[in-house]
C-alpha cells in the first residue's frame, strides 16, 4: 500500500491543547472534522501514547489552533515532535504570557493561526492506536483571514525534505530507526518504504536512523 496516497485526504493542521489543573500541554494533530451543525460538534482523533490525549480524558475541554498557510515547521516540530512528558512546551517562544487563552482558560497561538476552536468532550472511543473524541463546540473566534494550512500543503512545502548531503549514513552503520513523533523504535538496518510505525500511525519519512 502506498501511504503517501492518503496524504490527499483533505485535512487541516492543528495545535491541540488542553488544561487539567495545573498541567497545560499541546501537540499537532491533523484528524478533526465538523460532525453536527446544530449544535455544532467537532470530531478529533488523537494519539493514545499522548500527553495531550492523556489530559483531555481528564480535563474534558480542548482548544484547537487551526493554523494557517504561514505556520513554519519550527511550530510544528515544537508542538508535534517531543513530549509534554519530557518538556514544557508552553515556555519560551511560546511562553503562557504572552499568549492568549480561550473560553476554557486553555493557551492558544495567536501567530500562523486563522481561528481558534474551545470545545466540551462529549464522547470518547478508544480506536486502539487513537482515542475518538466527539465535542461540542463552545466557542469560535477568526484570527485572521488567511488561508488554512493543509496536511498536503504541510507535506509538500513546510516539511523540509531529507538532506541528501549528509554523508553520516555512508560513515556510519544504520542499526535501527526511530519515530520522531512518539519515539518507537524499529530494530534493522532497513526500514521498508511503506512501514507505518505501530503506535503512533506515521510513516517511514517520519523515522529517522539510528547509528551504532
Amino acid at each position: 500500500m502506498d501511504n503517501k496516497a492518503l496524504y490527499n485526504l483533505t485535512y487541516g493542521v492543528f495545535m491541540l491543547a488542553t488544561k487539567q489543573d495545573d498541567k497545560v500541554n499541546g501537540c499537532i494533530t491533523n484528524t478533526c472534522m465538523q460532525v453536527a451543525n446544530s449544535p455544532a460538534r467537532v470530531a478529533i482523533s488523537c494519539i493514545n501514547a499522548n500527553y495531550t490525549c492523556e489530559l483531555i480524558k481528564q480535563s474534558g475541554v480542548f482548544a484547537l489552533t487551526l493554523l494557517d498557510e504561514t505556520c513554519d515547521f519550527a511550530t510544528i516540530k515544537h508542538f508535534g515532535m517531543q513530549s509534554g512528558r519530557d518538556v514544557d512546551k508552553f515556555t519560551g517562544e511560546f511562553d503562557l504570557s504572552g499568549l492568549p487563552v480561550d473560553i476554557n482558560h486553555i493557551p492558544y497561538l495567536k501567530d500562523h493561526a486563522c481561528s481558534v476552536i474551545s470545545c466540551k468532550v462529549l464522547e470518547s472511543h478508544d480506536l486502539g492506536s487513537h482515542t475518538l473524541f466527539i465535542a461540542e463546540i463552545v466557542d469560535a473566534v477568526l484570527l485572521n483571514d488567511k488561508k488554512p494550512l493543509t496536511y498536503a500543503d504541510y507535506q509538500g512545502r513546510v516539511k523540509p525534505k531529507p538532506d541528501t548531503a549528509k554523508t553520516e549514513s555512508s560513515e556510519k552503520k544504520i542499526v535501527g530507526w526511530k519515530c520522531k513523533i512518539c519515539g518507537y523504535i524499529y530494530e534493522g538496518s532497513e526500514l521498508p518504504a511503506d512501514y507505518v510505525c505501530p503506535v503512533c500511525g506515521h510513516p517511514a519519512e517520519d523515522f529517522e536512523p539510528i547509528y551504532e
